[in-house]
């Protein structure tokens, strides 16, 4: 099984191409207002709207190591909200940012292994 995260959109181009230049994300598929971004298994789409943009919940995008969130916060230093910090509660390493929309992204690593 698989799934696709879809968000309410005012500003779909935008939005769009953050998630391509800036997140690494490709087109997936694209339909009459809305286009699906797909980055490995993670599938989300953007679709427009006339009204307030979804920005509710978060974004979180994991990578294989301390290094590679290091190395994504330098590249995102315009967007991020923080600095990497490790988590004790969910023992990860960690920091946010922001989309253009306002949406919570979150870039993470565990600090353990994880299930195959």
């Amino acid at each position: 099984m698989s799934g696709i995260v879809f968000f309410r959109s005012a500003d779909r181009e935008r939005v769009v191409e953050f998630y391509r230049t800036r997140l690494g994300f490709e087109p997936w598929v694209e339909q009459d207002g809305c286009t699906i971004l797909a980055h490995d298994d993670l599938k989300l789409g953007f679709c427009d709207t006339d009204g307030d943009p979804e920005t509710d919940g978060i974004v979180t995008l994991y990578y294989d190591s301390r290094d590679a969130v290091d190395e994504k916060r330098a590249a995102l230093a315009d967007v991020a909200t923080d600095d990497p910090r490790e988590n004790d509660q969910y023992d990860i390493y960690q920091f946010f940012g922001e989309d253009p929309e306002g949406r919570t992204l979150e870039f993470q690593t565990f600090l353990h292994d994880l299930p195959e």
